[in-house]
């Protein structure tokens, strides 16, 4: 049996592509994009006026629309970094911090920055994955 240089070829790169297929790890993150909101964050939709929903970090959100979820979203947690602004190098580079979500964007009590985000992250949490006076960022985010 003679096997010709397309066949050898193939027998070499399949297996190959297979192997880097299986040894991927799958992404499960998405992408959207955030503004932030500034206070009073007092009542929230999720919790109401207690302090004690705030995580110590002040790292929280307000959920927008398409994560809302009838507001099964309440206190769900999700890490998010920065990946572009419209601001050129507004984003912390490596930067990923872990938000709750404590409240409804369309709801809230103090207005999201830009309106039809993902999530509207409050001031702290913003500050901590990009320049604060960027206007909105397209982030990736990831429940955890």
């Amino acid at each position: 049996m003679i096997l010709r240089m397309s066949d050898l070829h193939s027998l070499i790169i399949f297996p190959l592509f297979i192997i880097l297929v299986l040894l991927s790890p799958p992404s499960c993150a998405d992408i959207g994009t955030t503004s932030q909101y500034s206070p009073p964050y007092t009542p929230t939709a999720c919790f109401g006026s207690g302090a004690s929903q705030f995580p110590s970090s002040n790292y929280f959100a307000a959920a927008g629309e398409g994560i809302w979820d009838n507001g099964a979203s309440c206190g769900r947690q999700y890490l998010v970094s920065c990946i572009s602004s419209v601001l050129p190098k507004a984003c912390k580079a490596g930067q990923t911090i872990q938000i709750r979500i404590v409240d409804r964007a369309q709801s809230s009590v103090s207005k999201s920055t830009r309106p039809g985000t993902t999530m509207v992250l409050s001031n702290a949490a913003f500050a901590a994955i990009a320049d604060p006076s960027a206007p909105s960022l397209n982030i990736e985010f990831q429940q955890v």
